[in-house]
């Protein structure tokens, strides 16, 4: 049994991401926890300001929330029914990433999922902080769906990387049963300045995911001169790839797909699913 958390904020965004994960786990069991979490609200004004007790507010916020989420809930019962779902919803109040966390060790959640925006050509569209905390602070599994994404069988898996560490075993086998159980094809990228060449590091960290994966269809990719997130770009268009998969555990590379330098928010570049996994 999986146990997957998609957090909802009632937007098309969110409503995309629950029926991305249906479909992805269509034949697998699984209990999916759709959770709200309202953000802690702060009143300030002149005299005319209303007092009202913290604990009706929250009440009063947490109500609203709870007949949102059971209309969520309807939505979902009018769609075919899949016996290996099970469904529970869950409104909080508080700090988004503080209540994630607590869920994901509460209810042992096995993925994240959620909904973002996505991007036209090579211009970033904010993915949103509360998706860049959660990949970056939460330590679970996140699939990052965008607006636009509707799910096909990942035929291609795109793995950027720059073979400067190891990754763990555990980490490896979550991507193989991916591949495997999608019969899905693993397409390694790895970014070269024109005159580098692989250190004896790199070189036997690429030996090791050639070896490990031998079993699967995979293959190797170099891009020379370019941005890493741009490279990441132009690698999903060319291979029309149908999901990009990486490991959280090198988050300087991380950020350089994900992040502007100037911007604290994270920039989703791709308008396929994008998968973070954690050691």
């Amino acid at each position: 049994m999986k146990h997957i958390l998609i957090p909802t904020d009632f937007s098309d965004n969110a409503w995309n991401a629950i029926t991305y994960g249906m479909a992805w786990f269509k034949k697998t069991k699984c209990t999916f926890y759709i959770v709200h979490v309202h953000p802690t609200t702060t009143y300030s004004g002149g005299e005319a300001t209303v007092f009202v007790a913290p604990k009706i507010l929250e009440e009063q916020i947490l109500s609203e929330s709870r007949e949102k989420i059971a209309g969520v809930l309807k939505t979902i019962e009018r769609l075919p029914v899949n016996t290996k779902h099970i469904f529970k919803t869950e409104v909080l109040y508080g700090f988004f990433t503080d209540h994630l966390k607590q869920v994901v060790k509460d209810k042992n959640i096995d993925l994240i999922i959620m909904g973002t925006k996505g991007a036209s050509g090579l211009k970033a569209v904010s993915m949103g902080s509360n998706t860049g905390n959660v990949i970056t602070k939460v330590p679970c599994a996140v699939l990052a769906v965008p607006e636009d994404a509707t799910y096909r069988r990942p035929k291609e898996v795109g793995f950027p990387t720059d073979f400067q560490l190891g990754y763990d075993t555990k980490v490896l086998e979550n991507i193989k049963e991916l591949v495997l159980i999608h019969n899905s094809a693993l397409r390694f990228l790895y970014l070269s300045n024109k005159e580098n060449t692989l250190s004896a590091l790199q070189t036997k960290n690429r030996e090791f995911l050639k070896d490990y994966f031998s079993n699967t269809e995979c293959s190797f990719h170099t891009l020379t001169g370019k941005k890493l997130d741009e490279a990441v770009q132009h690698f999903v268009q060319s291979r029309d790839l149908d999901m990009i998969v990486m490991v959280a555990k090198n988050l300087n590379f991380l950020e350089r797909i994900l992040f502007r330098p100037t911007v604290e928010k994270i920039s989703y570049h791709t308008k396929v699913p994008f998968l973070v996994l954690h050691e």
